[in-house]
């Protein structure tokens, strides 16, 4: 798939996963204390790096029929004075890009809402190159070191 967008002729967009089978859909359901399987569709694009990650979710379903701002609030809250985690409102025009965050080490979250069907799509931008498994890597190693919290491999270099 990537061999595919690393040439001129793979294509602009496409979304995977469509089995609903994702390798991370286990992990998601485990850490985010979901009672009932998030339906996941990664997508890849041909651009070099940038990734959006959606989960999209009904409310009705979580623990204590909890709102949209009710999530976003927790969020806020869990990454409150992190430097490498931003919680952001949704965007008024309902588009996000996937680069906007490329050649850092910050990943923004939010959460879009629609309360009268009770839905949201948790989203996830990030730069995949610098915030990939090599990167999330180096920050836990920062962790485990007692660095920053929230340090990234840029910042672990300079550290």
């Amino acid at each position: 798939m990537i061999q595919a967008h690393d040439t001129a002729h793979g294509p602009a967009f496409e979304l995977y996963g469509l089995g609903l089978e994702h390798k991370h859909v286990p992990e998601t359901q485990l850490y985010a204390g979901l009672t009932r399987r998030p339906i996941f569709v990664p997508s890849v694009g041909h651009y070099a790096k940038g990734m959006l990650v959606s989960v999209p979710l009904h409310l009705d379903t979580l623990t204590g029929r909890p709102t949209g701002a009710d999530l976003l609030d927790v969020l806020a809250k869990r990454y409150a004075g992190c430097d490498l985690v931003r919680v952001v409102s949704p965007r008024a025009d309902g588009k996000l890009e996937p680069e906007a965050l490329n050649d850092t080490d910050r990943l923004e979250l939010s959460v879009n809402a629609n309360e009268r069907h009770r839905q949201v799509v948790l989203v996830a931008r990030l730069d995949n190159l610098g915030k990939g498994a090599s990167g999330a890597a180096v920050q836990n190693i920062g962790l485990m070191l007692g660095l920053h919290e929230g340090i990234g491999p840029r910042e672990l270099a300079h550290a």
